[in-house]
């Protein structure tokens, strides 16, 4: 065991990820806190200013209490995506590793969370004339017209991608369109080399108890505003980052297609299938240990690790 205080040359990156509701935050402070350390939020929705309750971004206390990155740190309308996200968290890492051994990142945004751990491809930035494209297919045919574009032009990511996702779907159609080739043929089949050590975690619930948090999450977040936090936001509904669970169906309601009590009972349902499509997605990596949200347990598994 290295002497608290005294660096060493071995630099750990803890990952922990999950379901969305499942307890990550409150988690990764306390493991943050045990490790005198910082934590890199990995919520590609937590980014941004303003999206504070429909995203339960940490709360001023816990803002407080452990130093996190990437919260709050760009407009909404700021265009971001994963490529920058990895530049920028491994230039933070760098100088995060120079005063920490441990370094910790929480969120639920499998891509962003592999991008960091995994590399991503060097892919062409978005164009905005073919995006404004592709997103006129969506506002015309939906997701089926967005999904019959990519199983014409790229059938192999059509059966990867999640196909309940217009982001992910316009986004390989875009690349596509760019370059004139599939995008699954531009995705590495190798890891980018890290000098860095990287311990994988994702807490998980039994289901019933995991849609209760769901549900009792949701109600909270009524309670504390998030009508009116989506109300404030309405203005900006056009923009990618507004394009989620929670926002959707309020701007939804604002526009009489929903009563309030169907908002809020469509933003359970559609919080629950996404937290199911997150299980889905980190179970296919089996380098991470799935644990209950108990801080105890997490912080015992890491420091065996280390």
């Amino acid at each position: 065991m290295v002497a608290e205080g005294v660096l060493r040359d071995t630099k750990y990156l803890v990952i922990i990820t999950g379901p969305t509701a499942v307890g990550k935050t409150s988690v990764a402070i306390d493991v943050a806190r045990h490790f005198h350390t910082e934590i890199i939020s990995a919520d590609s929705r937590q980014f941004y200013k303003g999206l504070v309750i429909g995203t339960a971004a940490p709360s001023p206390e816990q803002l407080r209490a452990v130093r996190h990155h990437f919260v709050g740190n760009l407009e909404p309308e700021e265009y971001f995506n994963v490529s920058k996200y990895e530049e920028s968290v491994l230039s933070v890492l760098d100088d995060l590793f120079k005063e920490h051994n441990t370094v910790v990142m929480t969120g639920g945004s499998g891509l962003y969370i592999r991008a960091v751990t995994d590399g991503i491809d060097d892919l062409p930035d978005s164009d905005p004339h073919i995006r404004n494209g592709l997103k006129r297919v969506y506002d015309t045919g939906g997701l089926p017209g967005l999904r019959s574009m990519l199983l014409k032009y790229d059938p192999e990511y059509a059966g990867k991608v999640d196909l309940a996702n217009p982001t992910r779907i316009m986004r390989a159609l875009e690349v596509t369109m760019q370059t004139g080739k599939p995008y699954s043929s531009l995705l590495k089949n190798y890891k980018a080399s890290r000098d860095f050590n990287i311990i994988k975690i994702a807490l998980n619930l039994p289901r019933t108890e995991l849609h209760n948090r769901i549900n009792q999450r949701v109600e909270q977040m009524m309670s504390d505003g998030l009508a009116e936090e989506a109300r404030s936001l309405y203005p900006l509904r056009h923009l990618n980052a507004l394009n989620t669970v929670g926002y959707k169906e309020m701007f939804d309601f604002f526009e009489g297609k929903l009563s309030l009590e169907e908002a809020v009972e469509k933003i359970k349902t559609n919080t629950r299938r996404y937290a199911r499509r997150q299980i889905t997605w980190f179970n296919r990596d089996k380098e991470y240990l799935w644990l209950p949200p108990d801080s105890r347990l997490v912080i015992d598994y890491i420091m065996k690790k280390i």
